[in-house]
């Protein structure tokens, strides 16, 4: 860490502490935090970390990502099952992995398979929350913002109860490290009720801190290879 940024730590008195548009926003940060100064500091330290994350993420091989992957949807299975009482019939959102992430979609038609209805987010408008549209093994994808394959249009549109939120990084006090847009923290500022909101990620990325800011939003739970991390 740059002689810069700790002594932005030290002024900071943090002792602990948003998906895909990293391209769109990459410095982004809250005009509102109580020291602008500072929140820029945060923001460079962020985009340093998000690159340096995501390069070691795309550096490991193949067949240890997919381990990874199914590490994780074995903690999430039984997370879930423990966590809530009653899964049938609840909206639950997922993601379709990019740049690395893990793989979930197998378990993504499990749960809809178990009577779950599942959607994925995407973005419809710039700058404004996420969407959410249904998703089944059966549908037909088109390519949404960035290439990402979404439910199309005439796909219903759902609210979750139970959220996935990739991440880049994490931190043990429930806080995420996104793609830097600031997408994820302002949809679940807008929803109310709030979703349960699960952090997928790898043990790899965890950080000490990601030196929270006012929009940031803390996670329900964090999920990584090795089990229940947060929450």
């Amino acid at each position: 860490m740059s002689d810069e940024f700790e002594s932005f730590r030290c002024r900071s008195g943090f002792s602990s502490p948003p998906c895909y548009a990293a391209e769109v926003a990459p410095d982004y940060f809250d005009p509102l935090a109580v020291d602008p100064e500072q929140a820029r500091d945060v923001a460079r330290w962020r985009k340093a970390e998000r690159v340096r994350l995501r390069t070691r993420r795309m550096e490991m091989p193949v067949a240890e990502r997919q381990a990874v992957s199914a590490a994780l949807a074995g903690h999430l299975r039984r997370f879930l099952n423990e966590r809530f009482r009653r899964l049938r019939g609840r909206v639950f959102s997922g993601y379709w992995p990019i740049k690395g992430e893990p793989d979930l979609r197998p378990l993504l038609a499990e749960l809809h398979e178990a009577g779950l209805r599942v959607a994925l987010p995407l973005v419809e408008v710039k700058a404004a929350p996420l969407t959410f549209r249904r998703w089944t093994p059966e549908t037909a994808m088109v390519r949404g913002d960035w290439n990402i394959p979404v439910p199309p249009p005439e796909a219903p549109e759902l609210v979750p109860e139970i959220a996935l939120a990739p991440l880049v990084g994490w931190s043990a006090d429930g806080y995420r490290l996104g793609y830097g847009g600031g997408y994820f923290d302002r949809t679940l500022a807008a929803l109310a009720p709030r979703p349960f909101t699960i952090g997928i990620g790898q043990e790899a990325a965890r950080l000490e801190t990601i030196f929270p800011q006012p929009h940031d939003i803390r996670l329900d739970a964090i999920l990584t290879e090795v089990g229940v991390r947060a929450g």
